[in-house]
């Protein structure tokens, strides 16, 4: 009898890993078929160039601005730079662009495991965190990224020639993207956080005071060191705070409500 079981164990834990396995090798495809579209020629170019154009054009703008006497522009100090930029624009397009299937993936690999309240709760968490997400991610480069790059041209010394090499940009970009991206996720951790039971709402009112502390501290470690950076992040963050506790459930007995209506 517990051979038996055993082996039912050993069979059932076989068969998710060949299922996970399955998960990732596809969207391991996804991504990889992606990459290369990319990279392929078009009109003399690759289009992970023409995608590094147009993720450097606020720079470019703001160079082309600015008060040096024939403007400025990108540089590459390295001799494979050109090259890597374009195959990590391509990645991270291709992740962007790729990220509604590869949550979809992750769905249907925990989809068996989980109850119908659950299987209804997690997809709007899923598409509202991918939005979120997104919009973070646009703030950062119609807002952020403009901001910012005006303030550093506004204060270098006069006679310097500020001519910002692209894998440092390219570094830049990444970490205030993923900063702003995880910053606007702040509503679903709020909303998470309430309906689990792990804090109470009212918890969360009473330290709103040190979420905005949190946030400004965050943003102190995560933007370059300039106040306006980290104003333009930790005011979202305390905004999507309050908007996190307008949706949070208001009922402490919800779970159980949910529980029952499985």
């Amino acid at each position: 009898m517990t051979t038996t079981k055993d082996e039912s164990v050993k069979d059932g834990l076989l068969g998710h890993l060949a299922e996970l396995r399955g998960c990732l090798l596809r969207c391991a495809i996804v991504l990889c078929v992606l990459i290369f579209g990319m990279l392929i020629p078009f009109d003399g170019a690759p289009f992970a160039g023409y995608l590094f154009e147009q993720l450097a054009l606020p720079l470019s703008r703001t160079l082309a601005e600015s008060a040096l006497p024939e403007g400025g522009q990108l540089i590459s100090t390295g001799i494979l730079s050109p090259f890597l930029v374009q195959i990590t624009t391509a990645a991270l397009a291709a992740f962007l662009i790729s990220l509604p299937y590869l949550l979809f993936e992750v769905w249907r690999f925990v989809a068996p495991g989980l109850y119908k309240h659950e299987k209804r709760l997690v997809l709007p968490l899923v598409i509202s965190s991918t939005a979120l997400f997104y919009s973070g991610m646009l703030f950062a480069y119609f807002l952020v990224f403009r901001t910012v790059f005006h303030f550093i041209a506004a204060v270098a010394p006069e006679g310097i020639a500020w001519t910002p090499d692209i894998t440092q940009f390219f570094s830049f970009a990444i970490s205030i993207f993923i900063a702003f991206g995880v910053a606007f996720e702040t509503p679903v951790a709020v909303y998470l956080l309430v309906r689990s039971g792990i804090v109470e709402i009212d918890s969360l009112r009473r330290a709103r005071r040190y979420v905005i502390v949190g946030a400004f501290v965050v943003a102190a470690i995560f933007t370059p060191p300039d106040v306006i950076s980290q104003l333009l992040l930790a005011i979202p963050c305390w905004l999507l705070f309050e908007v996190g506790l307008f949706f949070a459930p208001r009922k402490k007995g919800g779970k159980k409500k949910d529980a029952k209506g499985e």
